[in-house]
């Protein structure tokens, strides 16, 4: 049975897929029969030529016939399946001994699938988050949003799943990583939806993310991983270079864990623990990231602005909310770019300490809220923060410090994020907003509104909604590893956004994987 994988068959919104197998014979210059089974492999909207929208499927085949005129044909639009060649390489076991069980410290997206991986392949790792287990925090994340009471170690940041638990939960990359079938596979079987495994922009949900990430949990435990709530690692015990051990606290109790063999999958936000292991010895260095606003929209004016009126009159609910992606240059040379777009989505206060307060965009699986956010970022270099002192590791820390704290103080105290319309904030008449924000990014934000609004009509509506501050989109940090994947520390595994090494759910978990793997190749497991 010969694989084969067909790209750009389009049809109508309103058809049914059941008509691919017999759109796919016809270019392919074969009986509907011939096709023995079929599965989608991309699915995604053209709206270029409005208002004739369409959908555009990838779809891989299985038929017993050889296709070389049909290939010749259709150029790279068919193509055989070199199924071995799709597989990612298998980790070549290792032969140093493991002193305990391997570690992974964080339990965002890297670092569950760093552990699920090591479980798999019987290494038994012990997970630790810092934060609380889903229901836990999903009651703290509801007392801050109703009575703005933060618990700073269980909030849309800390705890189970990670940042991305409390977001739209995209799963969209800009990465090329045989591993990201896996994930998605993962995530699909955990819960989250098979469409997930072939929309060209799939995005899970906050409301179905939050069982998803428990299905996944139980399956590490299941095969022999634990996993430890509410415990940090409050120091890194080092002897000639190797790791040794690790301090951690469980709420008041301290205890030393003895490992050789950790992977510190982090997020971008465990500010306490970057200074840990800085002091530590590790090897950081300063990195750029992006700070910004959040913009919302009527969905209905998104829609419009993609699709058009008359295709929304004829195809309505059937329609999904309309997203985009923007980019520019200012006139002071500083990009700016939307970021983490949540169609039918709020915006929501990400904080993780009194007196500091971020925003970030979140959506559930409906994407039904009638409103449209996105993160409007501009670029933050090392220079801007550093004072020329590249040995100030912690300095874009302080940098997004500062301006959280700028926003709780201009928002008026309690968790009141500024905001102010997009009238007032172009014509300059929005000093919460811009005394939350350094001057460049100010300038550089009401500079790209009316080149974004040339690419999506209405965008620079003046009844449009500003809010600050968007800090923490990156790490401002990078723990440097080598081609092995360890720190200079022998022994560490940095990985995933915290480590500065991916952006966004997916290409943390990719990263998770291939961290695992790192340590596979260095160590054996334990019987």
């Amino acid at each position: 049975m010969k694989h084969y994988r067909i790209s750009e068959i389009k049809t109508n919104i309103d058809e049914p897929t059941s008509s691919l197998p017999g759109k796919v014979a016809k270019k392919c210059l074969l009986n509907a029969s011939d096709i023995a089974k079929w599965e989608l492999r991309r699915k995604s909207i053209d709206s270029r030529h409005k208002p004739d929208i369409k959908w555009v499927y990838t779809v891989d085949f299985w038929c017993e016939k050889n296709l070389d005129k049909a290939m010749k044909k259709l150029g790279k639009n068919l193509q055989k399946v070199d199924e071995a060649a799709e597989r990612t390489d298998e980790p070549i076991m290792g032969s140093k001994k493991l002193t305990g069980r391997p570690v992974v410290v964080g339990m965002g997206p890297c670092g569950i699938f760093a552990a699920l991986e090591l479980a798999k392949r019987g290494y038994k790792p012990l997970v630790l988050e810092r934060g609380p287990a889903m229901n836990e925090r999903i009651e703290a994340v509801e007392n801050f949003r109703k009575n703005r009471v933060l618990d700073p170690e269980a909030n849309m940041l800390y705890g189970e799943g990670g940042a991305g638990t409390f977001s739209d939960g995209k799963l969209g990359t800009g990465i090329k990583d045989g591993h990201i079938r896996d994930v998605l596979k993962a995530f699909a079987d955990a819960g989250a939806g098979e469409d997930i495994t072939y929309l060209a922009k799939p995005h899970i949900g906050t409301d179905v993310l939050r069982t998803t990430i428990v299905n996944l949990r139980k399956q590490i435990e299941q095969l022999g991983g634990e996993v430890k709530f509410n415990t940090k690692v409050e120091a890194f015990n080092i002897k000639d270079g190797e790791l040794e051990s690790i301090e951690i606290k469980t709420g008041a109790n301290a205890s030393i864990i003895t490992t050789n063999a950790l992977i510190l999958a982090i997020g971008h936000s465990a500010r306490d623990t970057f200074k840990t292991i800085n002091e530590a010895g590790l090897d950081m260095e300063q990195k750029a990231f992006s700070i910004g606003v959040r913009m919302e929209h009527p969905q209905f004016m998104i829609d419009q602005a993609q699709y058009g009126s008359e295709a929304i009159e004829k195809y309505g609910d059937l329609l999904p909310p309309a997203d985009y992606k923007l980019s520019t240059t200012a006139s002071n040379g500083r990009g700016v770019y939307s970021f983490c777009m949540c169609p039918g989505g709020e915006v929501v206060v990400c904080s993780t300490k009194d007196g500091e307060l971020c925003v970030n965009g979140m959506s559930n699986r409906k994407r039904d809220s009638g409103t449209a956010n996105s993160g409007i970022l501009c670029t933050v270099n090392v220079e801007d923060y550093n004072n020329g002192d590249a040995s100030d590791i912690l300095a874009g820390v302080r940098y997004q410090e500062k301006y959280e704290k700028l926003a709780y103080k201009n928002g008026g105290g309690d968790f009141n994020p500024p905001s102010a319309i997009m009238g007032a904030f172009l014509a300059g008449r929005a000093e919460p907003i811009d005394k939350s924000l350094p001057d460049f990014a100010a300038v550089a934000l009401k500079d790209a509104v009316p080149d974004f609004a040339r690419k999506i009509k209405g965008y620079d509506n003046p009844a449009a909604i500003v809010t600050a501050v968007e800090t923490r989109s990156s790490s401002p940090v990078r723990i440097v590893r080598g081609i092995t994947g360890e720190s200079n520390i022998r022994g560490v595994f940095p990985a995933g956004e915290g480590a500065g090494y991916a952006g966004g759910i997916t290409s943390a978990a990719c990263d998770g994987i291939k961290a695992a793997h790192h340590l596979i190749a260095k160590f054996a497991k334990n019987n």
